[in-house]
């Protein structure tokens, strides 16, 4: 039998216990005899070590400041796309306005056109116009299918004409879309107004006062805006490029001083130009300022950086034939026709205020609540710089598809 002193120091018994791991280690004592030592030995460890690069993007996308970053840089992304499926999903909900306009023609007679959103050559909203008692139809209907609308003509005639009857859209309160109706009397008097699914009717007049013009085409000035998905990806576009406070006031002041001009112009009719190059010329003007964007961050000093509130004044007058084309389809009253500008042009005013002050609103609050789990105050500059290449991606790729659709149109 060997003694235990023996056997702690057979190199066979070393052998094994350290390839086990288990032992522990030996420590030499003053008169070089082995003794047992208190701590464990485990086999060497290796280290995976971290760049200081790679440890910070895992603090980053686990730490309250990466949510911060990855809220900020997401809104304007998520507003593109919100801008983008609005303008494809037409096959979901129609928000196109119907038209309906009549003409008199003589003292109990009148020319209908009734024009309604479409999809392909047979297919129309399932809305219909419904004239009050004792209306009749003296002539056949034609209807037509272009630009995805249906258009239906022909006459009717009424005892009295129209005045104090009631007009009624049947089909409306179960959609999502307004009616705009257009009265042309005999004296050059014209009566305008604009129907809801949830104000289906009304009654006709013999002239509109000053409080209904002032309505309706306020009205109709803030909602064409809103929908003018085009125009606001513009906007949205310059808020983007245009910074500092004092600065991008200038540039959307510019923006509405010019297509204030042309709107009036192009309505009142001292300026002729075809709807259809003007619409395609407006999406490439939405292309411009995005690649604007691009340029900018890649560090080339662009027009709108260096002029903006002249790059915003061209394109203003631009955009401003594309708001009077929308006008001249409702038409003016003959006997308030400064008003109806007036008050069209101020709609869409508060319109483009709107969705501005919306689109901080919505940054301004998300940064804030993000922030409140953060310990730092800012957010780090890469961020905002990855969310503008997104969004000026995303706002040129829809705005391009516009140019080839609408030049396609032209021809």
């Amino acid at each position: 039998m060997k003694s235990a002193k023996a056997v702690h120091n057979d190199p066979l018994f070393c052998s094994v216990v350290n390839v086990a791991g288990t032992s522990r280690s030996r420590e030499r004592g003053p008169r070089g005899t082995s003794v047992m030592s208190s701590e464990t030995v485990y086999p060497p460890r290796r280290e995976t070590s971290l760049t200081n690069s790679t440890a910070n993007k895992f603090r980053d996308s686990s730490t309250p400041l990466g949510m911060t970053k990855k809220v900020r840089a997401s809104i304007p992304l998520v507003l593109t796309l919100l801008f983008f499926l609005t303008s494809l999903s037409a096959w979901a909900h129609e928000v196109r306005p119907a038209y309906l306009e009549l003409r008199q023609t003589g003292t109990e007679t009148y020319d209908v056109l009734w024009k309604v959103p479409a999809r392909g050559d047979n297919m129309r909203l399932g809305i219909y116009v419904e004239f009050p008692s004792g209306t009749t139809k003296v002539s056949l209907s034609r209807t037509s299918f272009a630009n995805d609308a249906s258009t239906e003509r022909w006459s009717i005639k009424r005892p009295g004409g129209l005045t104090g009857g009631e007009i009624h859209i049947a089909g409306l309160p179960a959609t999502m879309t307004d009616v705009l109706v257009r009265i042309e009397n005999l004296g050059g008097t014209a009566q305008v107004t604009r129907l809801t699914p949830s104000s289906p009717s009304f009654a006709v007049s013999a002239a509109p006062g000053a409080l209904e013009v002032t309505r309706t085409y306020l009205v109709l000035g803030v909602e064409h805006i809103l929908f003018g998905v085009d125009h606001l990806l513009f906007v949205l576009a310059l808020l983007i490029l245009v910074k500092g406070w004092r600065k991008l006031i200038g540039t959307i002041t510019a923006f509405t001083v010019a297509h204030s001009i042309t709107l009036a112009a192009a309505t009142l009719g001292f300026v002729h130009v075809p709807s259809k190059p003007v619409e395609a010329t407006i999406a490439l003007s939405i292309v411009f300022v995005a690649c604007e964007i691009v340029h900018r961050r890649q560090g080339r000093s662009g027009l709108t950086e260096m002029w903006p509130w002249v790059i915003a004044f061209s394109f203003g007058l631009l955009h401003g034939l594309g708001f009077a084309g929308a006008l001249r389809e409702v038409g003016l009253p003959q006997n308030a026709i400064p008003l109806a500008l007036l008050f069209f042009n101020v709609g869409v005013e508060l319109g483009q205020l709107l969705f501005i002050g919306i689109v901080m609103a919505v940054i301004a609050v998300a940064v804030r609540a993000a922030k409140k789990f953060s310990q730092l105050n800012l957010a780090p500059q890469s961020a905002l710089a990855w969310c503008e290449n997104i969004s000026a991606y995303a706002i040129g790729g829809v705005a391009m598809f516009w140019v080839i659709q609408r030049t396609a149109a032209i021809w």
